[in-house]
């Protein structure tokens, strides 16, 4: 297991909440939404619905949202929403995946295929950049949850795979299978998580120059931004000091 810095390799996601702050309520809303009406409305038979039911109550949404959103799943008039997972290349031949809940699957292929192109990528067929990552459980805890070799003790003794701590935060990384059995156990160490998820973790990263990395956040922010996008992941490495430069 290894706990290491990974600050500039994921400098998109640090801005992400203020960056669509807006929206995310909306994103999380339909989350719970597509969650509820896939399995039973009740969250103690349902661990999709109770994941984002927690990661909602970890960005402080409104009790009454969250229960208007499982309400409306249950209620029958929800929106039919297709899972889709986009796959392309942006500048640098930085590897991309995107993944969107759309009631209208044109209209999102058209915006995410229209974004790529217009910030230096293209995207690709489905299981073009898949392979190179890896379906893996990510547990988030806030820097405050405590010092590195703490929450990397209480990671190995709930059986995770790898830690990556900085600043802002603890990143704690489990197989998709095990991930809901290790956050239990974390929980009862360290208290509730900010966040857990199943993600898209790259194998292996690809090195960015700052000209080409102005030009990627542009494309990830642009993603993030769009309404039927809930995730994007990205394969990029940016040497600490051309992330300086960007975020200066």
């Amino acid at each position: 297991m290894a706990g290491h810095s990974h600050a500039k390799n994921i400098m998109h996601r640090k801005g992400k909440s203020d960056a669509i702050r807006s929206k995310i309520f909306s994103k999380l809303a339909r989350e719970i939404t597509v969650a509820a009406k896939m399995g039973q409305p009740d969250p103690a038979f349902n661990p999709r619905l109770r994941l984002a039911i927690a990661n909602a109550r970890a960005q402080s949404m409104p009790k009454d949202n969250i229960e208007r959103a499982v309400k409306k799943a249950a209620g029958g008039d929800a929106e039919n929403y297709d899972e889709i997972r986009y796959e392309g290349y942006g500048p640098g031949g930085v590897a991309v995946i995107v993944e969107a809940l759309t009631d209208n699957r044109n209209r999102t292929a058209s915006n995410v295929r229209s974004y790529f192109s217009k910030n230096g990528g293209a995207l690709g067929e489905t299981g073009s950049v898949g392979f190179m990552f890896d379906r893996v459980g990510e547990i988030t805890y806030p820097a405050k949850a405590g010092s590195e070799d703490k929450v990397m003790e209480a990671a190995i003794e709930a059986g995770a795979d790898d830690v990556e701590s900085d600043e802002d935060g603890h990143y704690i990384y489990t197989s998709f299978e095990s991930m809901a059995e290790v956050a239990a156990a974390l929980e009862a160490v360290l208290g509730e998580a900010e966040s857990v998820k199943a993600i898209w973790k790259p194998q292996n990263s690809t090195p960015i120059d700052a000209e080409k990395g102005a030009t990627l956040m542009k494309l990830l922010n642009t993603l993030e931004e769009d309404d039927d996008v809930q995730n994007v992941y990205s394969n990029f490495d940016m040497s600490d000091e051309d992330a300086a430069k960007l975020a200066g």
